[in-house]
């Protein structure tokens, strides 16, 4: 069996992984965009479109497509699991000398993808960005956001990080096996590849307006990936927390000694200000404190069960063989 998905792996020049939720509207306009651009290129590719348990009519619309498109092939989750989770069930089956994935709200344009796929070929690169130059289809406070988020990953995880790519990147084979040999679990892979130290280069573009639905990114996410990917990946919130509390032992002898002074003088007038400024700073830092090393143990918790990140339900690669 594995020489025979070894030599079918092998045909496949290019892999194209798709996540997609509840994206029924952008559907047509990605397979009319998308497939010419593969077709032109004229080597045997296949697109992954994994389906994160939509609950709209986008699996039957998959279903259309790939009965007209036969490099079309569906992977379908058991129940919604997130980006993260499709993008790497698409990036584990993914069977292409190269791999790209894309959104399927074509902000991030397909037609960049022979680009990515010659500078990796001409340079010898296993890694391409694909580096968004002008978000200006962005709202403003979508352009500050992921500005913050850039900035802070690139000083608290490593200059490595490259600023403003997301998740729209060409991938070699090496590069996708390494991530497959890495534990069953959440990886946010716009920090993880970078740091990883494979041969890199950068296309850029103009990042294109949604055509279609509203973003899967809403502020709390935004919220919880910058979180994610902080103590994922740097241990400096800890050591934070450990600076917080030798300031604070710093300010407790500074009262202390303000205390023992006062009542040698015999100045020891009711200080209910003071004292319950002293309470709220203590009881904040405190509080900081263990709801970040909070953090930490909820991740450490969740490693240890070792639940899988996603379920596949169906395959229809599979149902070929």
């Amino acid at each position: 069996m594995s020489a025979v998905y070894d030599t079918r792996r092998a045909s496949i020049a290019l892999s194209i992984v798709v996540p997609i939720f509840n994206e029924e509207e952008s559907l047509p306009v990605l397979a009319e965009r998308l497939r010419p651009v593969l077709d032109v290129y004229g080597e045997p590719y296949e697109v992954l479109a994994v389906d994160d348990g939509s609950t709209d009519q986008t699996p039957y619309l998959l279903e259309d497509l790939r009965s007209v498109w036969p490099q079309l092939r569906i992977v379908t989750l058991r129940r919604n699991s997130g980006h993260q989770a499709a993008l790497a069930a698409g990036l584990h089956r993914a069977r292409g000398a190269y791999t790209v994935s894309i959104d399927a709200d074509l902000q991030d344009p397909p037609e960049v993808i022979p680009d990515m796929l010659a500078l990796a070929r001409t340079d010898g690169l296993d890694i391409v960005y694909g580096v968004r130059t002008d978000r200006s289809t962005d709202t403003g406070f979508k352009r500050r956001t992921a500005a913050a988020y850039y900035w802070l990953m690139r000083r608290m995880v490593g200059s490595f990080v490259p600023a403003q790519a997301g998740d729209f990147r060409l991938l070699s084979r090496p590069v996708v096996d390494a991530l497959k040999s890495f534990p069953d679990q959440r990886q946010i892979y716009r920090l993880l590849i970078p740091s990883l130290g494979f041969p890199s280069g950068q296309i850029t573009y103009r990042r294109g307006e949604r055509v279609a639905g509203t973003t899967k990114y809403p502020l709390h996410k935004m919220v919880l990936l910058a979180l994610d990917s902080i103590t994922s990946f740097s241990v400096i919130p800890l050591r934070l927390a450990t600076a917080m509390g030798a300031i604070s032992l710093v300010v407790c002898l500074a009262f202390l000694t303000w205390t023992l002074v006062v009542y040698v003088t015999g100045n020891t007038l009711p200080g209910w200000t003071s004292l319950i400024v002293t309470l709220l700073f203590f009881g904040a830092v405190q509080l900081f404190c263990l709801g970040m090393l909070g953090e930490y143990v909820a991740r450490i918790y969740n490693a240890v069960q070792a639940r899988p990140t996603y379920l596949i339900a169906r395959d229809t690669e599979e149902e070929q063989q």
